[in-house]
């Protein structure tokens, strides 16, 4: 059963982070188009925005959350261990960056984000920094 968990957490955080990676460049475009005017365009980036973020992001978090869950309560020897304190720091600082996609992606179809294409680029970049403590963390268990 262990290893059928593993496997599921494993596929959600894969697919939760892809849709990190993705939403955050969706807005670059979005931005870009908002300072061109190209209204039908920025109407195509809302409904793609929509979708990603309710119709994948949000379940895989999700997915990401319970798996995880189930796998420390297989394990509970785990927290004792300084390694996943830290993974879990990084887990709601995720949780968190997610939140934050929505308030942009609210603001982007309200047409009251003022955040440039420059600013989503950095944005974007966030979750990886993230994605490369977490695999450390969990691989390593350097404490």
């Amino acid at each position: 059963m262990y290893l059928w968990i593993k496997a599921f957490h494993l596929m959600s955080i894969v697919t939760w982070f892809a849709a990190m990676f993705y939403l955050p460049r969706l807005y670059v475009y979005h931005a870009q188009a908002r300072d061109k005017g190209e209204y039908a365009t920025m109407d195509t980036f809302m409904v793609m925005e929509r979708k990603l973020y309710r119709g994948i992001m949000t379940p895989s978090m999700v997915a990401v959350l319970l798996f995880g869950a189930m796998l420390v309560w297989l394990n509970p020897g785990w927290m004792s261990q300084g390694w996943l304190h830290a993974k879990l720091a990084l887990v709601v600082a995720l949780v968190a960056y997610h939140h934050v996609c929505l308030i942009y992606l609210k603001q982007l179809a309200a047409d009251r984000c003022r955040r440039s294409a420059t600013f989503f680029r950095v944005f974007n970049e966030l979750p990886v920094l993230a994605l490369v403590a977490i695999i450390i963390l969990a691989v390593v268990k350097p404490f």
